[in-house]
């Protein structure tokens, strides 16, 4: 009697047992939400705004005059600050590059160089924008205007794996397939069109203010290091 009634609690038992190892199975596997921190990452006496959950690139809760009421603000906003970033690290290149080439090429073709007599790239503080062809400035309008509806088209398309700034243009396949390289590239571009806003602002503060042309400012970025040594030395800044 004894042996059949240990039986019956050794059968009795297994289900609980596996019932027991079950539930915990299920606890370790469920998965658990990093809680949002309180306070801003870039601004830490202050807290961080509700729409900033660090799910975009570059997101660490500046936004001190709450501009982003919203997860659509929010998005919107990034949509701005994309384009302006990518807009910007092309003016970052394209503004002193003009400066070192614009009067060689004009030379080559003939024509009349833009810059002006020191130097300076036309631009709404230093002038000289009635020197560009109005051509020019109505085929900048143009394909800026065609690139933004296509860039509308694709965020209402609710691709899933659409995200501001994506136009799904990466002709030489520089775009990284695994999700860390894509994040990092993310993060990458949204730096680095940070700073070119910050940079291209202060060449047309530079210009206007110095009334200096940012390659003849800065010229051992521009050019030949000995070159520029040796108008410093006759310049009597080496002696």
């Amino acid at each position: 009697p004894c042996a059949g009634f240990m039986e019956v609690e050794k059968a009795e038992a297994l289900p609980k047992v596996e019932r027991t190892r079950a539930a915990e199975e299920a606890v370790v596997e469920e998965p658990v939400a990093a809680a949002l921190p309180m306070m801003s990452q870039s601004l830490p006496f202050m807290e961080r705004p509700a729409a900033l959950t660090g799910a975009l690139a570059g997101d660490v809760g500046f936004d001190p005059l709450g501009f982003a009421k919203s997860e659509e603000d929010l998005m919107n906003f990034r949509e701005a600050e994309v384009k302006h970033a990518r807009l910007a690290m092309l003016a970052a290149a394209g503004w002193p590059l003009s400066e070192v080439f614009d009067k060689k090429i004009a030379s080559a073709l003939n024509l009349a160089p833009v810059l002006d007599a020191n130097d300076r790239a036309p631009s709404l503080l230093n002038g000289g924008l009635g020197k560009i062809s109005p051509l020019y400035w109505v085929g900048c309008l143009g394909l800026a205007a065609a690139i933004d509806v296509y860039g509308i088209s694709r965020s209402k398309s609710n691709d899933p794996e659409y995200f501001p700034g994506n136009f799904g243009f990466d002709p030489l396949g520089a775009y990284p397939k695994g999700e860390s390289g894509k994040e990092w590239m993310q993060l990458a571009e949204i730096k680095n069109g940070r700073l070119a806003m910050i940079a291209v602002t202060a060449f047309a503060v530079q210009e206007a203010v110095s009334n200096v042309g940012v390659v003849d400012e800065t010229p051992f970025f521009f050019f030949p290091l000995m070159k520029t040594l040796h108008e410093y030395a006759n310049s009597g800044y080496i002696s």
